[in-house]
């Protein structure tokens, strides 16, 4: 049988070669991995950077069906790994039963009353100042000049917006089936020194979940923050994730499930 696809969705910043190693280690237990970009984005960091405003216009319709194509191309249900903004799709599309498994890994907050503001401001761009003190604050400064120069990249002003930054109002898709007692299961993952999605943000997530009967998951991580899943301390969160699919049936080659 065809193995098991997993699908990485980066989140604003980032681009997706950062999904790199996080490739490398799931490839070679035997999983079929895919970190396609966002639509429309530039094939490198270099050339992304030299032109910003490929993505200026990118809003969360637009992204969200991309990656619902993407997933609902394939023979074998995916596992869905989202950061960030990927989180928040993450949920979404598993929500919509468009995949065997999701991890949304500091997920930007759904739309609901209970809900806390995020942390700190969302910017259009990052320089390598903003993000030391917003993205990779638990990491030496060395660490995250090394990370502003490999990952990052300018975000889209419009799904910002849509997200609700600057005052705007959020758009309508920025919601999760939270209720959906069919799904698969899902596993939120916080860095408890994130100032973009604080551990609170994403306890209060789960919180939603407590009502279905479908299995969701949390675990939290000390001393980690909105880079946890690029800088060195990457591979402890990709295993845990690894260790939480098998224990929950699933695994590499579906002939196993």
């Amino acid at each position: 049988m065809n193995p098991t696809p997993v699908v990485f969705i980066h989140g604003a910043w980032l681009h997706a070669s950062s999904w790199e190693s996080w490739n490398e280690r799931f490839s070679r237990l035997g999983f079929a991995v895919c970190a396609p970009g966002w639509p429309g984005e530039p094939a490198t960091v270099g050339e992304a950077r030299r032109r910003p405003e490929t993505l200026h216009e990118l809003g969360l319709d637009a992204l969200t069906d991309h990656y619902a194509r993407i997933v609902r191309s394939f023979d074998t249900p995916p596992v869905i790994v989202g950061h960030s903004v990927g989180g928040l799709i993450a949920q979404h599309l598993l929500g919509t039963n468009a995949g065997r498994a999701a991890v949304a890994i500091a997920p930007a907050p759904v739309e609901h009353p209970t809900s806390p503001e995020l942390g700190e401001p969302w910017p259009v761009s990052m320089d390598a100042g903003r993000f030391r003190r917003l993205f990779a604050n638990a990491v030496t400064e060395q660490e995250s000049a090394e990370l502003f120069e490999r990952h990052v990249v300018p975000g889209p002003r419009r799904l910002l917006a849509e997200l609700g930054h600057g005052g705007a109002v959020r758009h309508p898709r920025a919601v999760v089936d939270h209720g959906n007692t069919g799904r698969g299961p899902l596993l939120l993952i916080s860095g408890q020194e994130d100032r973009l999605v604080p551990d609170q943000v994403t306890r209060a997530v789960y919180k939603l979940y407590g009502d279905s009967t479908a299995t969701s998951s949390l675990k939290q991580f000390p001393d980690r923050a909105h880079s946890l899943v690029v800088d060195s301390g990457w591979r402890a969160v990709a295993d845990h994730v690894l260790v939480w699919l098998a224990e929950r049936g699933v695994r590499a080659d579906p002939s196993t499930w």
